[in-house]
């Protein structure tokens, strides 16, 4: 038999939610236990992004249990960000964020393929500058020396997912500005043309800039994570990238191993 739950029609087949599935769990305090349920039905997908989930009143009169009971799973699902909340319209599942990795270097359009979504990307700027002092530092150059400079807003499924402001050596990769960087990615065509050797990170949490929010569609006040890159081919240093995420959206994932290789 179907039953309503969250305001939405559970099937039958998609699990139990209720007194009789709280009672087996083992997950300990009571709260607890409400938490691992409305997991359990997120992560087998039975509760999709943006499904609405039980109310307080509704987990009351589901499982029995207190209402401090209740708000206390619901708020702590909301701080790991499992749910989002909604004043005065409910909670709902929230999306789940995209990952860019921490210590390697990847195309950003081979992330978000690789979680099954759609990459685009939009050309806010393609010149040649002369070096200031800081950009003739980052890539070794003289101060004034021609270099390219590039803002590039990478999508996610039509949603703006990062802004790339970088700069090129031209002596490195000298046809960089020629590219149409909205049918492949700096990534792939500086790869391609000067393999990478080695690469540099700093990672920041920031606000950004009045002009950075509106390419990303934020406000000004929401924070992002923020990764200063720089690569070289051999000797030479090949590119100083600014890659500017909205912190709502993303999160950085790096691992290493600490075994010594013989």
């Amino acid at each position: 038999m179907n039953k309503t739950v969250g305001g939405q029609v559970l099937k039958a087949g998609q699990g139990a939610f209720g007194a009789d599935a709280l009672q087996a769990s083992d997950a300990g305090p009571l709260y607890v236990a409400v938490k691992q349920l409305i997991h359990e039905r997120i992560d087998s997908g039975v509760w999709p992004p943006n499904f609405r989930v039980p109310s307080e009143n509704e987990l009351v009169s589901e499982l029995g249990v207190s209402r401090m009971t209740a708000n206390r799973a619901l708020r702590e699902l909301a701080n790991e960000g499992i749910i989002k909340r909604v004043q005065g319209v409910g909670s709902f599942v929230a999306e789940r964020k995209g990952g860019t990795a921490l210590f390697e270097v990847r195309n950003i359009a081979d992330e978000i393929r690789k979680r099954g979504h759609t990459h685009t990307a939009e050309i806010i700027r393609m010149q040649r500058d002369a070096a200031a002092p800081e950009i003739s530092d980052a890539l070794g150059i003289g101060i004034g020396e021609v270099v390219f400079h590039s803002i590039i807003v990478h999508f996610e499924n039509g949603v703006p997912a990062q802004v790339e402001d970088r700069y090129v050596n031209p002596g490195v990769a000298p046809d960089y500005a020629d590219q149409d960087f909205t049918q492949t990615t700096p990534y792939a065509y500086l790869t391609a043309v000067a393999p990478l050797s080695q690469a540099e990170h700093v990672v920041e949490a920031v606000l950004p800039q009045a002009w950075e929010a509106k390419l990303l569609a934020i406000s000004p006040a929401d924070p992002c994570l923020l990764i200063r890159r720089r690569t070289w081919s051999a000797a030479r240093c090949v590119t100083a990238v600014r890659l500017l995420y909205p912190g709502a959206r993303y999160r950085m994932e790096g691992f290493f191993n600490t075994q010594s290789r013989g």
